[in-house]
């Protein structure tokens, strides 16, 4: 199993209220020239979490941190002029809170990021940082 230090957070930058699934990521990804979905989970807007990537492998989700992360992603990101936004509905967040529990719990000393602390990116679209306290 690789040594996972790090969750990083994502949102899959689509509009508001837009419903995509990990199978629509893996179609993008795959377009982009990726073996398929780079994230590892895909939070959808009724909080279902599906998986994508095997946990065991390397994701395709933040360059220079992928060997050792697990990459999970929110449906949205984006408000509908296509500007960053938190569109995580509750369910979404209540989701996103329990999967970072169980992975905290798996994989224990791995910090929690957005990935645009490791990127130009505004992605997740919200401030990680302001949110770890719930992720404890």
């Amino acid at each position: 199993m690789r040594k996972i230090n790090k969750i990083i957070l994502h949102c899959s930058a689509t509009k508001e209220g837009q419903k995509f699934t990990v199978k629509d990521i893996d179609a993008w990804h795959k377009q982009r020239g990726f073996k398929g979905v780079g994230y590892h989970y895909v939070i959808l807007l009724d909080g279902t979490v599906e998986p994508g990537r095997p946990e065991s492998e390397i994701g395709a989700h933040t360059l220079g941190q992928n060997a050792n992360s697990i990459g999970n992603c929110y449906i949205g990101g984006l408000d509908a002029n296509a500007k960053p936004k938190d569109t995580r509905t509750d369910a979404q967040r209540e989701a996103l809170i329990k999967l970072v529990k169980e992975l905290k719990v798996k994989y224990p000393g791995a910090t929690v990021h957005g990935h645009n602390e490791f990127a130009n990116k505004a992605c997740p679209s919200f401030n990680v940082k302001d949110e770890l306290k719930t992720f404890d």
